[in-house]
């Protein structure tokens, strides 16, 4: 029998933060269609935001400066992780959902998978009940990229399609500067147009990393789905030539399967001025910069 919610002080809003691939290796294609990855995922300080508050049903509100072209009905991941949760827990109260888009899309940066993750962490709030883990089959089955963003904001390697979670040694502080052109690359797309699928794992991440090591490390792994997505849209190629030409900038990349591009700096300060020198000289670009979590 579904038991109603008791009420919680979960009024405060839940950040979904940008997922950031630093590293992207294809290691292999299951039969069944599914890619086999080994990525170094991390977190940057910007982040969608949501919030809820009990209600006789589900339903999703969505505004913010990236809400067009967001659906607010039940196609939406945080509405099927709501009624995920509101099933696995057999909670009969639903909960009215607002959120506020501040990351494009999509973008490569996790973010209709970050929302649902926030979205159960803040619904277990609300309803008072046990949060569903990472690991658990069902929250795969909502996207490939939900469990990882459930393990924010500490940087994690993931593995397989998806679902094998592993820690990785602390990472140096440091600033990001993101970047993506404002053109659409469907994933889909970006992995028909892959030349190969069976590539090598990503290194081990060393210990006792500062950032000149990292960076070193990072100039040694890559991301397999860069030369598919700049062939389909070359403004990836413009943007990461501009990111590389920035004097502050110690490593750029592209992140997932574009079009969004990251440059790593030394801390938020750096990352601010590289930012605004980027969109002074492309001003029709989105450009932010942040501090990497964790």
């Amino acid at each position: 029998m579904a038991r109603p919610a008791v009420p919680s002080r979960a009024g405060h809003p839940a950040l979904a933060p940008a997922k950031v691939n630093l590293t992207l290796h294809v290691t292999g294609r299951r039969a069944d269609g599914y890619h086999q990855l080994d990525s170094l995922v991390v977190f940057a300080g910007i982040a969608d935001r949501l919030a809820a508050r009990l209600a006789p049903d589900l339903n999703l509100s969505v505004n913010g400066p990236f809400a067009e072209g967001v659906p607010s009905d039940g196609s939406n991941l945080v509405l099927r992780a709501a009624a995920l949760l509101r099933e696995a827990r057999g909670v009969s109260t639903g909960a009215a959902i607002s959120l506020e888009k501040h990351l494009p899309h999509p973008a490569g940066l996790g973010g209709g998978s970050s929302d649902a993750a926030a979205a159960l962490a803040l619904l277990a709030e609300l309803w008072r009940v046990a949060p569903l883990d990472a690991t658990d089959p069902r929250v795969l089955a909502l996207g490939a990229d939900v469990p990882v963003c459930m393990s924010s904001p500490r940087p994690v390697r993931m593995t397989g399609i998806g679902e094998t979670l592993s820690p990785v040694p602390a990472l140096p502080a440091a600033g990001l500067v993101l970047v993506n052109p404002r053109v659409n690359v469907p994933t889909r797309d970006v992995f028909a147009a892959l030349a190969g699928t069976e590539n090598a794992a990503m290194e081990a991440l060393p210990a006792r990393l500062n950032l000149d090591r990292l960076t070193a490390w990072l100039g040694r792994q890559r991301n397999d789905l860069t030369a598919a997505a700049v062939t389909l849209a070359p403004e990836i190629g413009q943007v990461l030539d501009v990111l590389t030409a920035q004097p502050k900038v110690r490593w750029a990349g592209m992140s997932g399967s574009g079009a969004t591009c990251v440059g790593l700096v030394s801390d938020v300060d750096a990352a601010r001025r590289t930012a605004q020198a980027i969109q002074l000289r492309e001003p029709t670009w989105w450009v932010v910069a942040a501090p990497l979590l964790g």
